[in-house]
């Protein structure tokens, strides 16, 4: 899906930036995705993609932690701990300014 993305906003971009329309046709453009990105379906939709997200990435960290267990080195065990410790704090807003992290 990642790489879909990717392919998509690099044709959207070789477009604008290829386009014979010119800058008001980029106005246009960004204009569009302004309102697509503002839309509160869109953005509920992804906050919710983002939600689901984190709960299957715990449940993946349970399940991978418990399979190898003291294997992972200590480096990278004090980083986990300290991410779950700075997001479970809140203090931080989520990616799309909701503050609902």
């Amino acid at each position: 899906m990642r790489y879909k993305l990717t392919f998509v906003a690099g044709l959207a971009l070789g477009y604008v930036l290829g386009t014979r329309a010119g800058r008001e046709r980029y106005e246009q453009l960004k204009k569009s995705a302004r309102q697509v990105a503002q839309n509160p379906a869109v953005r509920n939709t992804a906050e919710t993609a983002a939600q689901q997200g984190r709960v299957y990435a715990g449940k993946a960290f349970h399940s991978v932690s418990s399979k190898v267990g003291d294997h992972v080195p200590d480096s990278v065990t004090a980083r986990v701990r300290s991410l779950r410790e700075r997001n479970t704090n809140g203090a931080a807003p989520d990616d799309w300014g909701s503050g609902t992290a």
